[in-house]
């Protein structure tokens, strides 16, 4: 019997790979673009490579005992369908089938954000409790949840949809075709919506400096760069995002009582400037006994949450 799995972690933008022996010590990791625009078939093929890589790495001749992989978007656990991955310009695609056919081992297969939540809690921040939420505050804001020491995945395995509860009903469009939902208030693509509609009304001068002078390149980026200059109105944005983040949090304890949420994502980086007045409005609005039993926790596994989730998935299939 083979004594290793594999991890993959497919993104938009790249295919991360790791493989672990069967207690969970990775020992050899590979990152590659994905390189989506090359179709579906070739994304498979370079994921395939990546395990090759791997097993060249740590010297392994025999296949692994199993796959675990993440992808980003709707998908099916037990058929191993993937419904919708935008980034790759997937629909109703067979990865676990197909996967299967080309490693010639068992595949299983989840949401790249319930695996971030596996990771975290089996590596990472939330070791040791029994409910983690995973919460990822970036482009978009997306979650997986842990419940009773399991992922939990919903009827039709969406559960940890986070970024789409509804908060504020005649607010901003989202892009999911809902308005006023945390995404579309708090995410870094509202942080810089917001920040582009302050400069077309003749502010936001500091912002638009670190976007060298251009509102279309305004980002989430550019908006941190001015708050970490002292920029009020940069800092005021940050304020503003971080109060509808705490309304989000009092809904999710006061629904699913976690004792850990870890937060994860690219506006971390930026956290010093929203992370106070987040937590104060949580605990405005949660009921203090749920307030008081959370922790709030930055991911301790940084970029390797989802393929450290996948390795987990991997060394406990369903």
């Amino acid at each position: 019997m083979s004594d290793y799995v594999v991890g993959i972690d497919l993104g938009g933008t790249k295919i991360y790979t790791a493989l672990a022996t069967l207690d969970g010590q990775v020992l050899a990791e590979v990152k590659v673009s994905t390189q989506p625009e090359k179709g579906y078939r070739a994304v498979l093929e370079r994921m395939v490579a990546t395990v090759e890589e791997v097993r060249r790495q740590a010297a392994r001749e025999q296949p692994p005992l199993r796959v675990g992989l993440g992808v980003p978007g709707p998908l099916d656990p037990v058929l191993g369908v993937v419904h919708v991955a935008p980034n790759l310009g997937w629909r109703d695609m067979p990865v676990k089938r197909d996967m299967e056919a080309l490693l010639g081992v068992p595949v299983f297969l989840d949401n790249d954000a319930n695996l971030a939540a596996w990771g975290e809690y089996r590596f990472g921040a939330g070791q040791g409790v029994r409910h983690l939420i995973y919460l990822t505050v970036s482009t978009g804001i997306g979650g997986g949840l842990v419940l009773e020491g399991k992922i939990y995945r919903g009827a039709s395995y969406l559960a940890g949809e986070i970024g789409h509860i509804t908060l504020w009903p005649e607010g901003p469009r989202c892009h999911c075709g809902n308005y006023g939902c945390l995404e579309a208030l708090a995410s870094g693509t509202a942080l810089a919506r917001e920040a582009r509609e302050l400069v077309s009304k003749g502010k936001g001068k500091g912002i638009l400096s670190q976007a060298g002078g251009d509102v279309a390149a305004i980002t989430a980026r550019t908006v941190g760069m001015a708050a970490a200059a002292g920029d009020p109105e940069a800092f005021a944005l940050f304020q503003e995002a971080g109060r509808w983040l705490g309304i989000g949090l009092a809904t999710l304890l006061n629904l699913l009582n976690p004792g850990v949420i870890v937060f994860g994502g690219g506006m971390m980086a930026s956290s010093p400037f929203f992370w106070d007045r987040m937590v104060q409005e949580m605990q405005r609005r949660a009921l203090p006994a749920t307030a008081s039993a959370v922790q709030l926790l930055q991911a301790s596994l940084g970029g390797r949450s989802g393929v450290l989730g996948a390795v987990a998935l991997a060394l406990e299939p369903v």
